[in-house]
C-alpha cells in the first residue's frame, strides 16, 4: 500500500484535469494514466535496496534540479528507504532541507526506526496500520462476485486471516485457493 499511496499522491498533486493539487484526482487524464502505469518521467520511483550508495543519491540531487517536463511537480518516490547506507542518508538530507519548490520526496518504509533522525525530523510521516478481517473478506467477496464465483464466508474468513493485514496477500492466497478449488470456494 505503500507505493500505491505515493502514486495516489502523485496524481493529487500533478492532475491535469484540475487547476491546482486536488484530493480528487481525475484519474483519466494523461498525467493520471501515466502515474497509475508507472511511466510518468516526473514521478520517479526509486528502490532503496539497490540504489543504496552516495553515489545514487548524488544523480538525484544533481537531477532534481531539472523542472518537471509535464507536471505541476518532479516526485521522487523511494521505497525500502531504510536500506540506504548512511552516507547516503548524509547526502540525502541537505537535499531534504533545502528541496527545490517543484519537488517532493517520498520515504516509503516499512522499518521507520532505521531511519536516522536527522532524516524524520524533516519529514511528515504517516504510519499505515493492517487492514481488518472484515475489510479483507469483504474486497474478496466483490472479487469472487464479479468473477461469477462462489464461495462460504468461513473460507473468505480463513483467507483474510491467513493475509494477516495485507491486501496483496489476501489477492494472493485466493488466487492459490482459486487454482486449487476452481468455481467453488469452501
Amino acid at each position: 500500500g505503500k507505493t500505491t499511496t505515493a502514486r495516489i499522491l502523485a496524481k493529487a498533486l500533478n492532475c491535469a484535469g484540475a487547476d491546482a493539487p486536488t484530493p480528487n484526482p481525475c484519474g483519466e487524464c494523461e498525467i493520471c494514466v501515466s502515474i497509475a502505469e508507472g511511466n510518468n518521467i516526473d514521478v520517479i520511483e526509486i528502490d532503496g535496496a539497490s540504489n543504496n550508495s552516495v553515489e545514487d543519491v548524488r544523480q538525484i540531487r544533481e537531477n532534481i534540479q531539472l523542472v518537471p517536463s509535464g507536471s505541476r511537480y518532479k516526485i521522487y518516490i523511494i521505497d525500502e528507504v531504510h536500506q540506504l547506507s548512511s552516507g547516503a542518508f548524509n547526502a540525502l538530507l541537505k537535499t531534504l532541507e533545502e528541496p527545490p519548490a517543484h519537488a517532493i520526496f517520498v520515504l516509503a518504509t516499512t522499518e521507520t526506526h532505521k531511519l536516522p533522525a536527522t532524516i524524520i525530523s524533516r519529514c511528515q510521516r504517516y504510519d499505515f496500520r493492517r487492514v481488518g478481517i472484515e475489510s479483507i473478506q469483504g474486497l474478496l467477496k466483490r472479487i469472487l462476485d464479479a468473477e461469477g464465483r462462489k464461495y462460504t464466508d468461513e473460507a473468505l474468513y480463513a483467507i483474510a486471516r491467513a493475509a494477516d493485514g495485507g491486501i496483496r496477500d489476501s489477492e494472493s492466497i485466493l488466487e492459490q485457493v482459486i487454482s486449487y478449488a476452481g468455481d467453488n470456494i469452501t
